[in-house]
């Protein structure tokens, strides 16, 4: 017998479902596609990944042309299927973006840092790595502010300053000042009368957070690359 329409797990009110979970009215998408700006075509975009899922086994009903039945699915290939089939569009967009595997839009930033970025810290610590990973997370995020970006950056100075006893091994001592200098000059960290305001913030920190990240990558790799009885916890 045919059941015609079955709901689903978000119920028969599809619409609703989606207001409530973005508080946008984007659904049906064929009645609002033509209406969407760009951030309500990133959040909708965001919304399918949660819900999507590669159909694996079903039966095939003839009646009216109604066709697959899917019965199971997978949400990790879907997803990844979903990304795959996205990401050179994003990528092609504006500044470039992608749809990273938790389901979020980020920033591609800089073509030759991408390594960079994508890149896993190489450090034995917990906490430096996912302090690093927090900082690029937060100033790659679609829609991120200035204070977001602000902060992504004292995040990594701070992740110099815990690295800064053993960065001294590595460091030429001057380099060591220039790079907390630049953090606290400029309104990053320790805030006090003397530091610089007057800066364009969306040029200056842009700099000052691929010039931390890499530094921090690159006084990993050199400690990394020192004895194992020469190197500290």
């Amino acid at each position: 017998m045919d059941a015609e329409d079955v709901p689903g797990t978000v119920g028969s009110d599809v619409a609703n479902y989606v207001l409530f979970r973005t508080r946008k009215q984007l659904w049906p998408i064929p009645d609002h596609i033509d209406e969407l700006g760009e951030s309500d075509l990133f959040d909708l975009i965001e919304f399918l990944f949660d819900h999507v899922s590669k159909p694996l086994e079903g039966s095939f009903h003839s009646h009216m042309g109604c066709g697959m039945h899917w019965e199971t699915f997978d949400k990790e290939a879907g997803r990844t299927e979903y990304c795959s089939m996205l990401n050179p569009l994003l990528a092609s967009y504006g500044p470039g973006f992608e749809l990273n595997n938790r389901g979020e839009i980020m920033q591609t930033g800089p073509r030759e840092l991408g390594n960079l970025l994508r890149a896993d810290p190489p450090s034995e610590d917990g906490t430096v790595r996912s302090r690093i990973r927090a900082a690029v997370d937060c100033f790659q995020r679609y829609g991120s502010s200035i204070e977001d970006r602000r902060h992504a950056v004292r995040d990594l100075a701070d992740v110099l300053e815990k690295l800064r006893p053993r960065a001294k091994t590595v460091l030429r001592s001057k380099d060591e000042d220039d790079l907390f200098n630049l953090a606290n000059n400029f309104g990053i960290r320790h805030l006090n009368d003397r530091q610089k305001s007057d800066y364009d913030p969306a040029v200056w920190l842009s700099w000052m957070f691929y010039h931390y990240l890499a530094t921090i990558f690159a006084v990993l790799h050199l400690l990394e690359r020192k004895p194992k009885g020469e190197r500290k916890p």
